[in-house]
């Protein structure tokens, strides 16, 4: 359903409702803000703002008061449901991204195996046999890796169920069942602290501190577009040491 018919069904429903959309309107630009952050610039963010708005409407409908949780906490996790259902289904990584993502994890636990230690950027991309501009323009492209998502379980060409939509085992674990597992937030936590130094402290900054990638490019004193590749591969490293879980 559009928005604009989304938005009249609300409007005939909020006659008995004392929420008002417009009022939390830029939370959805906010979150759509956020979430673009991580997304590869073929994602455009209008997009994720139409099917955010239809979160929000949806949260608007379902909110209940008695429950004792803020709308706007109850809203924004509607809101990014809607944004991530969207992304899983227009597919939104490249298939070229994907490959290249394979790649750099491929190299990184090649290397760890042989060192002992974590690779530094200069040895990863030798061991790809790219300068290191090269191999840093190829962390660019993969902007928006995430550390467990559903397309794993796809092939280079995009075959293969998606686990979101398709699971045989309906007590088979997901993605999500493995970030609220105990065992894999411990084995997380080790791997976060055998990242480099550098590396620890972009993963702080962005997911605990909560700084965006340009305040993060302040405090090291460094580009957004540095900040982003160093992410990146931060979480090529992870994935790298989480291969069993992911």
């Amino acid at each position: 359903m559009a928005v604009a018919n989304k938005w009249q069904a609300y409007q005939l429903h909020s006659q008995r409702d004392t929420i008002d959309i417009n009022q939390h309107a830029p939370l959805v630009k906010k979150l759509a803000s956020l979430m673009m952050a991580r997304l590869p610039a073929s994602v455009d963010i209008n997009d994720l703002i139409q099917v955010g708005t239809i979160g929000l409407i949806e949260a608007a409908r379902q909110f209940d008061s008695a429950q004792g949780v803020q709308f706007e906490t109850f809203a924004s996790q509607r809101i990014r449901g809607a944004m991530l259902d969207e992304l899983r289904r227009e597919d939104w990584l490249p298939r070229q991204a994907r490959r290249n993502v394979r790649q750099i994890e491929s190299a990184i636990h090649q290397l760890e195996q042989q060192l002992g230690r974590s690779p530094a950027e200069g040895e990863i991309a030798d061991s790809l046999s790219m300068p290191l501009a090269e191999y840093q323009a190829m962390l660019a492209e993969c902007k928006g890796l995430t550390l467990v998502h559903f397309e794993d379980f796809h092939d280079d060409e995009g075959n293969g169920s998606r686990q979101i939509d398709n699971i045989v085992d309906g007590d088979a674990a997901t993605p999500l069942d493995n970030l609220a597992d105990e065992h894999f937030r411990g084995a997380l936590i080790d791997a976060i602290k055998q990242l480099p130094e550098r590396d620890q402290l972009v993963m702080s900054l962005y997911y605990e501190q909560d700084l965006n990638l340009k305040e993060i490019g302040a405090v090291l004193g460094v580009s957004e577009s540095r900040v982003s590749q160093l992410h990146s591969q931060a979480i090529a490293r992870l994935r790298t040491r989480l291969r069993d879980w992911t």
